[in-house]
């Protein structure tokens, strides 16, 4: 049973994310552009919009897709989709054969997750397609699992490993935004497009103990929960067509509680596993005394830093982030790379971990025996929670942060929304007319 467990390590060997061309960012101004185009919104829209973007968290150089940049986000086409898949997979994955020396055709497994575009062939088939890879890999596409969709890839990965040896495994994470930017006027469905952005990546894991030295990290445990079973959690965060027969996402108000149920339900069992001695009892005894209490409390009376030195949380908003920051007794410090890659690159579904992850390696804070816990939220309603473990010094590849890490972490993370358009709430506004449109 030693030498068995042993040899069904999951080593990471690499990762590369996802970065866009400067044309892509969406701006103040662009965003200002795509916004005043539909013409379903009103002042009450707009007010909405002002609203949820200053208090987002992005900042102006997160990336859209090209179809929205051009105008073209009401009628999207199948190539669009498929021009946008194609950027994020075939780029990150050169990159990531090119730095680890791997060869697309020494791939034994391959899966990708994507929630919201599942065309056929398949998109994994598209990846064999363009790497002509074996004929025998064993590929998974995964679709609508949210935002949690990376971490149910990887756990699924790790279960592979179980059974076969001596493999090599790649993951592409990402998500399709180019055909699902809602243009209707509900403002429940509204939200997407002002967190979601472009972003992906692709991660290059393997089984094999010869090339444990040459990994980065070292996958400890992992933890899923899915609370479908509850309608409220089922229907928070779910894809449906508006009374204009717009298709776009709904997120409700229940969105905090059931994130609040799963998130407790996945600790209580991953925190066993991670924890020392001295807090598991304290673990079971916190246990104890909320069973006669009623609802979903996120406190825990932890320290969690007894058994984890970093937190990769969802960038899924700034909400999120606070949520999930005082629920766990985080510092400033824990939460900044969570803040910062959401600033910079946005609420990029699935990928948006190994932004996350990424701007920790670049900043030089991981260190050999360091353990990783990663958080992800996604649409079910799912909690999928897992812990790396370092495996070497001298991880400092700053990846998609190049050209910018010097400049982070920002202080100021105000939105020059805010100083541009606050006008907008004035309520002599309720009598002008914005872009050929009367307000009363």
């Amino acid at each position: 049973m030693f030498f068995q467990k042993r040899n069904q390590q999951c080593y990471m060997l690499g990762y590369e994310c996802f970065k866009a061309a400067d044309d892509r960012k969406l701006d103040t101004d662009a965003c200002v552009k795509v916004v005043l185009r539909n013409k379903n919104l009103g002042l009450d829209q707009y007010r909405f919009l002002l609203k949820t973007i200053v208090s987002s968290g992005l900042g102006e150089e997160t990336y859209g897709p090209r179809n929205v940049i051009d105008g073209r986000e009401e009628f999207p086409s199948e190539n669009d989709a498929h021009a946008e898949m194609d950027e994020i997979m075939f780029s990150t994955l050169d990159t990531l054969f090119e730095k680890t020396r791997v060869s697309p055709t020494e791939i034994d497994i391959l899966v990708v997750d994507v929630s919201l575009f599942s065309p056929a062939p398949s998109l994994t088939s598209r990846i064999i397609n363009r790497y002509k890879m074996r004929d025998n890999i064993k590929s998974f596409s995964l679709s609508g699992m949210g935002c949690s969709a990376s971490m149910i890839a990887i756990d699924m990965v790790q279960q592979l490993f179980k059974t076969y040896k001596n493999q090599f495994a790649i993951v592409v994470s990402t998500e399709s935004i180019a055909r699902h930017w809602y243009c209707g006027k509900e403002k429940s469905m509204m939200l997407s497009n002002c967190l979601f952005r472009n972003g992906g990546c692709s991660i290059l894991l393997t089984n094999k103990r010869n090339l444990r030295d040459r990994c980065l990290l070292k996958l400890k445990c992992a933890v899923r929960t899915n609370i479908g079973y509850d309608n409220e959690a089922y229907g928070c965060c779910i894809q449906v067509e508006d009374p204009q027969g717009y298709q776009g996402f709904l997120l409700t108000k229940n969105l905090t509680k059931a994130a609040a149920k799963a998130f407790t339900g996945n600790l209580k069992l991953l925190l066993p596993k991670i924890l020392p001695v001295w807090e598991l009892l304290r673990y079971a005894i916190s246990t104890l005394g909320k069973k006669s209490t009623k609802g979903q409390n996120l406190s825990f009376n932890l320290n969690l830093k007894s058994g984890v030195d970093h937190f990769c949380l969802h960038p899924g908003g700034r909400a999120v982030i606070d949520g999930l920051g005082k629920s766990l007794g985080l510092s400033e410090y824990d939460l900044e790379p969570t803040r910062m890659a959401l600033y910079r690159f946005g609420n990029t579904s699935a990928g948006g971990l190994w932004y996350v992850l990424s701007y920790m390696e670049a900043k030089k804070r991981l260190k050999k025996g360091d353990k990783i816990l990663m958080v992800s939220l996604g649409a079910g309603f799912m909690c999928n929670n897992c812990v790396w473990e370092v495996m070497k010094d001298g991880l400092e590849d700053t990846r998609v942060w190049e050209d910018c890490i010097d400049e982070y972490p920002r202080r100021d993370v105000v939105n020059p929304f805010t100083e541009k358009y606050s006008w907008i709430k004035d309520e002599c506004m309720n009598f002008v007319r914005i872009n050929g449109r009367m307000f009363y």
